[in-house]
């Protein structure tokens, strides 16, 4: 996907996290698009949305937080950071449960995306410009997220579901929680 490509040359660690930011948001659009007339792509978008987000949360709760801290000293944000992140990963494990076509995965993501979008324009306005006024490295910082984010991505054999799960891999993927593994 061109979106992989674009994180891998990301000049910083803001930007990298924008552009994570900015896939999602896609991804969000692309759920509400499909609609409930397929139920199939709207359960694979569901479940890629999900995978995005917990790798994105993960790399920012290891690497990125503690150095927003570290340079920033802002630590109410980054508290109020984490708590949204463990509202969506509740939002997110409840949904990894859920089958195509269950009736409550639409107002599920309906949360999910309000919750997701209140966060990343939280991120975008606050975190990130006190992250460039500091000293902090920002293309070491994102070497080291990308690495980690590489590795995450290995770790859920990230890669679009889209329209090509068989029966079988479907319930795979329900029994473990996610594809591939």
């Amino acid at each position: 996907m061109s979106q992989q490509k674009s994180n891998a040359t990301a000049s910083d660690a803001v930007a990298l996290l924008t552009s994570d930011h900015d896939k999602v948001k896609q991804l969000f659009r692309e759920f509400e698009q499909c609609g409930a007339n397929d139920q199939e792509l709207q359960h694979d978008l569901a479940l890629q949305i999900c995978m995005e987000l917990t790798i994105h949360a993960t790399i920012e709760e290891e690497i990125f937080y503690p150095a927003v801290r570290a340079e920033t000293g802002a630590m109410e944000q980054v508290e109020q950071a984490l708590q949204e992140h463990a509202s969506a990963k509740e939002l997110i494990a409840y949904m990894r449960g859920m089958a195509a076509g269950d009736s409550e995965l639409a107002g599920t993501m309906r949360q999910l995306r309000e919750s997701v979008e209140h966060h990343l324009t939280e991120e975008e306005q606050v975190i990130f410009p006190s992250l460039r006024a500091s000293d902090a490295d920002l293309e070491e910082l994102c070497a080291r997220l990308q690495e980690r984010k590489e590795e995450l991505e290995h770790d859920f054999g990230a890669t679009p579901m889209r329209g090509n799960i068989t029966p079988e891999a479907e319930g795979e993927r329900s029994a473990t929680g996610q594809a591939g593994s």
